[in-house]
């Protein structure tokens, strides 16, 4: 019995060993030892219609190492060059209990006996000689048909992996609610476009609206909500991204605790946003009574924080601040014990003077027509005093009693004559200079007489004159002495009436 070139044998015989060889698969092979070798069953030929066309193993060779490892093939995929296929099965003509079955060479008949091994060996040994001579001459052919294939399988092979890494995982939470996806999209702003979720100026994602995604990335949206916040007095405007009062309180920084709250910490903030008054625990000291409280208050006003420190207002009673105002952190304030009574005070109110012109009078000629009375008025003051101080009067009301009268004054305009019939041509500077020295404001030693004609009031107001004579113009004075003179004579001037003449 010969064995096959490379076999353990022949290796042990001192044979030269040849590069081992696949043993293509060979339909007359004789059945195992273990029993009795079953029929085959008939491939099912591909028809015309198939794309692959009628399958045809390759030609085997010897063993390169440098070529890929065998695998097994899938549906309609060419097996590799150097893992030998099953060849497609043939017919098996009807046989009796006795009777070999009819393979693709009736002509070779197969041995059913397991124990003839030799003989199986020569015969499978032939058979495979004559399988490598058959396949050796259709082997370019096999090959053109099984590149194509090849190229085909490793496309869409390529095609599904960049495929399947282009898909990525990701967790994506609006709102609080959360959901897995898969998606192709390379940055947070596509994804949000593929889920249609639209952000506004005041809404945030993260991470960022350029982050790159990859697999297992969360990514959280949060929507802007308006917040019109009066804290402690004060109001402000702001966006903020939590959905409850107790949320916005904390993103904003905002001490709660002890504090007054217009709407409930669990409140929600809709998209519309909330109208929402905080007043923060405070602390305010109060002096009152000789006495120091301090309390922690959340009061609106400082009057409501009075009444939480147990202190009474009575009558009067007020803060050294407005009872109205908002206490703030630290403040002082001091309470006022007042008494007091009322007082009220009469004052004059000075009369207004009206100067009318007089044609009928001559410049420098002023008469009082109607005297001024000055007007009463009658004010009432309040007598504080504040913690045991007397404090300066406060004006509580006022009223006229009487009115003031308006004096009237008439002024004279009419021209003064300079000469007087009878009088003139005579030394009226003489005369004035014997009786006053020439000096228009001269007075006696005794004050009666004045001016240059040392006139006494009641004659100088019969002649016409007004207020004293020493305080009329000198040329008023001459007019006036000249009058005196026509009616009678130099009379008037005993010792220096002759110095008219002279």
């Amino acid at each position: 019995m010969t064995h096959a070139p490379g076999s353990p044998r022949a290796a042990r015989r001192g044979a030269p060993e040849a590069p081992p060889l696949y043993d293509p698969y060979n339909p007359y092979e004789p059945a195992t030892p273990y029993g009795t070798y079953a029929p085959y069953v008939p491939y099912d030929v591909p028809g015309p219609e198939d794309r692959y066309g009628i399958y045809e193993p390759p030609v085997t060779g010897p063993y390169d190492p440098f070529l890929p490892e065998p695998r097994e093939a899938g549906p309609y995929e060419p097996q590799d060059l150097h893992e030998p296929p099953h060849l497609p099965r043939q017919p098996l003509a009807p046989q009796g209990p006795d009777e070999p079955a009819a393979g693709p060479d009736a002509s070779e008949p197969s041995t059913g006996d397991s124990g003839d091994s030799g003989d199986r060996g020569d015969r499978g040994a032939s058979h495979r000689g004559a399988g490598r001579r058959k396949r050796a001459g259709e082997r370019p052919d096999a090959l053109r048909k099984l590149i194509p294939q090849a190229l085909v399988v490793a496309f869409l092979a390529g095609g599904t992996s960049s495929f399947v890494a282009a898909d990525k995982t990701v967790r994506l939470d609006v709102e609080g609610k959360a959901r897995t996806l898969h998606t192709f999209a390379d940055s947070v702003d596509e994804l949000l476009a593929d889920q249609h979720v639209a952000l506004g100026e005041h809404d945030a994602v993260t991470p960022g609206h350029h982050h790159g995604l990859t697999a297992g990335d969360e990514i959280s949206v949060r929507y802007g909500r308006p917040l019109a916040l009066t804290l402690d007095g004060r109001h402000h405007q702001v966006w903020t991204h939590a959905r409850t009062v107790d949320g916005a309180l904390r993103e904003l920084g905002v001490r709660a605790e002890g504090a007054y709250l217009s709407a409930a910490r669990t409140a929600p903030i809709s998209r519309h946003g909330l109208d929402l008054d905080v007043r923060t625990e405070r602390t305010v000291t109060f002096m009152a009574d000789g006495r120091e409280r301090t309390i922690r208050t959340n009061a609106a006003t400082v009057h409501e924080a009075v009444e939480a420190a147990g202190i009474t207002l009575h009558g009067q009673d007020t803060t050294s601040v407005d009872p109205d105002s908002f206490p703030r952190e630290g403040q002082t304030i001091s309470v006022m014990r007042i008494t007091g009574t009322e007082e009220t005070r009469e004052t004059p109110i000075d009369f207004d003077t009206e100067r009318h012109e007089d044609p009928t009078l001559y410049k420098g000629t002023e008469v009082v027509s109607q005297r001024g009375e000055k007007g009463v008025e009658r004010t009432t003051y309040a007598l504080r005093i504040v913690n045991g101080v007397r404090q300066k009067p406060t004006k509580i009301s006022s009223e006229t009693v009487r009115e003031p009268r308006t004096e009237i004054v008439r002024v004279g305009t009419k021209p003064r004559p300079t000469t007087v019939q009878g009088a003139e041509g005579l030394n009226w500077s003489g005369l004035a200079q014997c009786e006053a020295g020439g000096r228009p404001d001269a007075v006696d030693p005794s004050g009666t007489y004045g001016g240059l004609y040392q006139f006494d009031v009641h004659t100088w107001q019969s002649l016409g004159g007004s207020g004293r004579p020493q305080d009329a113009p000198a040329s008023e004075q001459t007019l006036r002495a000249k009058k005196l003179y026509v009616s009678r004579g130099a009379t008037p001037w005993p010792v220096c009436g002759r110095k008219l003449h002279g």
